[in-house]
């Protein structure tokens, strides 16, 4: 390395000693030498565990590229900062893929020169600046669709409860009872809960399901454990996950509670988005988020591909 800087004009010479000084220090920063150890550290090198002077040897490769770099940006001393800057970049990009041996570091530093760096960085932030370019008006996109597609998701919901579904029976206690189910189904209106017993295939109209609910006579939906017929249920996890239950106005109804389980976790995801969107409260359910952020990637495409 001495030997070939002192061939070079003078106002292009690498000067050795600072920079073999700046290059320890850059690589004790690199390997966090002289830190505590990060007990939460994953990074492993394994190429240090395989030579009997490991630094030394990182220290020679690394001096050999600093070198070599020097020379391809035809560099003077003025230039030394903007160097270094390239030098951490190709080792940090060379460390990153962990290499087992040296000789492989070595090749991969190879090929890390420094119109690749400069090819990268230009990549990375034409990437950056086209992203950001974007980033506002779909941000801006988002929040102008948002609400068109919660009130589509909102109709889906509320078709689903009128339409109805067949439940399972269970008793106060949340024990299953063999055989027995009972529908409900939403008023076209939206005001009224209609339910009664069924059988397991038959799908009853409003007429013949003799139970009404006012929706107004709601006062809240509680899931879960949190439910009356669930809270002295020893029954399957899988049970409490589908519970809902209906809390009634006392003043107005004989029944403190309408206790359900649904049949699948998509019917208790979309009967208490159903029940949460006649109550005027927000649809909370995974499927709603998942709806939601589907078609709102859909549209944004389908605007991306009309401007772009």
């Amino acid at each position: 390395v001495v030997l070939e800087n002192s061939c070079r004009a003078d106002e292009h010479e690498c000067p050795f000693g600072r920079t073999s000084v700046e290059l320890v220090k850059l690589l004790c920063q690199l390997l966090h030498i002289g830190e505590p150890p990060d007990d939460q550290g994953i990074t492993f090198y394994p190429m240090f565990f395989t030579h009997d002077r490991p630094f030394e040897e990182f220290f020679c490769i690394c001096i050999v590229l600093l070198n070599k770099t020097w020379k391809e940006m035809r560099a003077t001393i003025e230039d030394f900062v903007k160097v270094f800057s390239v030098v951490k970049e190709q080792i940090t990009r060379a460390m990153s893929f962990e290499s087992k041996a040296f000789d492989k570091f070595r090749s991969r530093l190879l090929l890390l020169t420094y119109n690749e760096i400069t090819n990268l960085w230009q990549q990375e932030r034409t990437s950056r600046e086209e992203w950001e370019s974007h980033a506002r008006p779909i941000v801006q996109l988002k929040e102008m669709i948002t609400p068109v597609i919660m009130e589509l998701i909102q109709r889906q919901r509320l078709a689903y409860l009128v339409e109805g579904t067949t439940f399972t029976k269970y008793t106060s206690r949340g024990q299953r009872i063999k055989d027995k189910f009972w529908y409900a189904r939403l008023s076209p209106s939206h005001q009224v809960l209609h339910h009664g017993d069924c059988d397991e295939k038959s799908i009853p109209s409003i007429e013949n399901l003799p139970t009404k609910l006012a929706v107004i006579d709601i006062k809240a939906l509680v899931t879960g454990k949190d439910c009356p017929h669930m809270k002295d249920s020893r029954g399957k996890k899988l049970t409490h996950n589908l519970a809902f239950s209906l809390t009634l106005d006392s003043d107005s109804v004989d029944v403190k509670s309408l206790d359900f389980v649904a049949p699948n976790e998509k019917a208790f995801n979309y009967w208490t988005d159903g029940i949460n969107a006649v109550l005027g409260n927000k649809m909370l359910s995974k499927e709603t988020e998942n709806d939601l952020e589907t078609l709102l990637t859909m549209d944004i495409n389908n605007v991306s591909r009309e401007r772009f």
